[in-house]
């Protein structure tokens, strides 16, 4: 991803949002639109000659749906980032869209202003999540029991990687979070590191996601 662009691809199969969305998003500054799709398995052949940085993936869609479409875009392009940008809220389309690897998931009804922070957040490495569906995998995590192998895992965070991990979990970067903590931005990614071993998880998403559905964080 180039420092000033943000390279996106548009999955929507109906053309009033997707050239909409490339109207309004490819006029700012700092985004182009490097494609669009109408379906799951259009996006996923158009990678490869668009290379976009984000693919921002409606759920609901003819041919491939986007939580497949984000499945087989992580196994192919495990460093591409996937925002479902759609109107589905339920439970299982959430769920299976963040355990299909998706980046961030935002509503539609969100606000312009919103949608660029989000797509800027995942851009950047960091997991986004529209403040309804965060609250709604809360609500999840609430009403559920967090595995005894789990509940080993996280208390074996220290008091300063929970806060931690609190942050990453509200979207915050790195250099946000040695902002707030005041501390130095090498020590952040350390506790990271140090989390995402404890919590045998792969990346920040990963983490975050776990720490949601765990019930154990804010």
């Amino acid at each position: 991803m180039s420092a000033q662009t943000i390279r996106l691809l548009i999955t929507d199969d109906s053309n009033q949002v997707r050239r909409g969305l490339a109207m309004l998003l490819g006029q700012l500054e700092g985004f182009t639109i490097a494609g669009e799709a109408i379906h799951g398995r259009q996006s996923l052949d158009l990678i490869r000659t668009c290379n976009p940085d984000v693919v921002l993936m409606d759920v609901g869609m003819p041919i491939m749906d986007g939580i497949e479409a984000c499945q087989h875009i992580k196994e192919r392009f495990p460093n591409l980032k996937v925002i479902m940008l759609t109107s589905h809220d339920s439970d299982e389309d959430v769920i299976a869209s963040l355990a299909a690897g998706a980046n961030g998931y935002c509503l539609k009804e969100a606000d312009i202003d919103r949608l660029i922070a989000a797509i800027k957040s995942v851009a950047a490495g960091d997991f986004w999540l529209d403040a309804q569906i965060a609250e709604k995998i809360q609500g999840l995590a609430r009403l559920g029991r967090t595995k005894a192998g789990e509940q080993r895992q996280f208390a074996t965070l220290s008091n300063r990687e929970m806060e931690i991990l609190n942050l990453v979990v509200e979207g915050l970067s790195n250099q946000a979070i040695a902002d707030r903590l005041s501390i130095g931005l090498e020590t952040v990614k350390s506790h990271i590191k140090h989390i995402m071993d404890k919590l045998a998880v792969d990346d920040r998403t990963q983490m975050a996601v776990k720490a949601l559905r765990s019930g154990l964080v804010r």
